[in-house]
């Protein structure tokens, strides 16, 4: 199977337009919403606008905590296409509740439509990790992962720039980004109409409504298993990694202090970092079996080590050089191109990313083929809910790092040498599991 056959095939475009639009769709309403609440921030609320950006993170992501658990026993028992428009539904309502936020400006309004945003996204993740083996062969799960890899992060970039692009039209901006998210969300439910059927791979299974006990109770299932348990860990690792980059690219102190270039710059990192997953996703991907993709793994560990590590001393040069230009005035983001090291700063974010991509697809499909049947929705899950863990915690890390004096240079460089060590860790405690992974 090829990957424009796969685009084209009943068993797997309709899955992955449902999720792309879906990613669009929370990307663009997250940056909107952002961006409206950094200019209005007065108006709106006393909170300092320093704790509501961390705080709207931490709002979308806490129903991964509490609501994996039951989407992960829900994504098992019931039958999963069925599930999925559910699910849809869902966003089409949620989306109509984010129009009426924009037209109140209520900040507190738009915020719990945020959370229930968190909750349809913790509801879709196992399910649509879990119905990928029972419609695509080995082959083809792994171009399936490529292309849900590549997709997810090309949905972010494009929600990102189209929500802050239209939010900034003081007029009619708000009329225009709640237009658009309902519109997306009606496509994505008549996307998820096209799903097949994807029988239920436990009817049996009783449904422990305490989402707290059975949070532990899937983790430690999943714990059981070396191979499962280390390619969860795995698997969260990238996301500690992807989340601290993404959350300091952005910064005044990379762009203007480093770059030197205006704030249109972020963008521009942000894309080459998208498609650098994709590159990177799609090249693993034409794997024939998962066994030979196992050595993507290590090329995109190692590629993340030696990218950070030499984007830490690009950043140290490009520091001192800026130390010394006083005032003068910041570049515009095409004259990045021009400068040697600017450039090599952008080839080196382009690097992460494909290097990223590389990495995290066969763990993917490790995680799929190599899951119980009857319990993948729950393991999968199980992985969402550690994976959430690792990106508060990088969250924590990084601001903790930064309020002490740790610059970006030496950020880069701790996070090239954790890499390295971290897969050293996990190469020598789980390499035995992985090894017996069939051809």
């Amino acid at each position: 199977m090829n990957f424009s056959s796969l685009l084209t095939s009943k068993y797997f475009a309709p899955l992955f337009w449902t999720q792309f639009l879906g990613a669009f769709n929370d990307n663009l309403y997250k940056n909107a919403l952002i961006i409206l609440v950094t200019i209005n921030a007065a108006t709106y609320t006393s909170i300092s606008i320093d704790l509501l950006i961390p705080l709207s993170g931490g709002i979308f992501i806490l129903p991964f905590f509490l609501f994996s658990a039951l989407a992960g026993q829900l994504a098992d028992k019931f039958e999963k296409s069925k599930l999925i428009r559910f699910v849809k539904i869902g966003e089409i309502n949620i989306m109509l509740l984010a129009g009426l936020g924009f037209y109140l400006e209520n900040i507190w309004f738009m915020l719990a439509v945020l959370f229930f945003m968190g909750c349809q996204s913790s509801l879709f993740g196992p399910v649509k990790y879990s119905i990928l083996p029972q419609h695509l062969s080995e082959e083809g799960l792994l171009k399936g992962n490529a292309f849900i890899e590549m997709g997810t992060f090309l949905a972010i970039l494009l929600g990102t720039i189209v929500g802050g692009v239209l939010i900034m039209d003081r007029e009619f901006g708000r009329l225009y980004i709640s237009a658009l998210v309902i519109s997306i969300a009606v496509i994505g439910w008549l996307s998820s109409r096209k799903i097949p059927i994807a029988q239920s791979a436990n009817k049996q299974l009783n449904i422990n409504w305490n989402i707290f006990s059975e949070t532990w109770n899937i983790i430690a299932a999943a714990a059981k298993s070396r191979l499962i348990f280390g390619t969860i860990i795995a698997i969260s690792w990238f996301w500690f990694v992807g989340a601290t980059l993404l959350s300091v690219l952005p910064l005044p102190g990379f762009t203007v202090d480093i770059l030197y270039a205006k704030e249109q710059v972020i963008t521009l990192l942000l894309a080459l970092f998208s498609i650098g997953i994709g590159i990177g996703s799609v090249v693993a991907g034409k794997s024939k079996t998962l066994r030979k993709s196992l050595k993507w793994i290590i090329i995109g560990a190692i590629g993340i080590s030696l990218t950070a590590l030499d984007l830490s001393q690009v950043s140290s040069e490009l520091m001192n050089i800026n130390l010394l230009q006083g005032d003068e005035e910041v570049a515009a983001w095409h004259a990045m191109f021009k400068n040697p090291l600017t450039a090599h700063v952008l080839i080196d974010i382009l690097l992460l990313g494909m290097s990223g991509g590389f990495y995290i697809v066969p763990l993917y499909v490790i995680l799929q083929e190599h899951s119980a049947i009857e319990s993948r929705s729950r393991t999968i899950a199980a992985n969402n809910i550690i994976n959430s863990l690792f990106m508060v915690v990088s969250a924590i890390a990084t601001m903790l790092l930064l309020d002490n004096n740790v610059t970006l240079d030496m950020l880069f460089a701790l996070i090239g040498l954790l890499n390295i060590s971290i897969f050293v860790f996990l190469y020598w405690r789980f390499s035995a599991a992985v090894k017996n992974i069939v051809v």
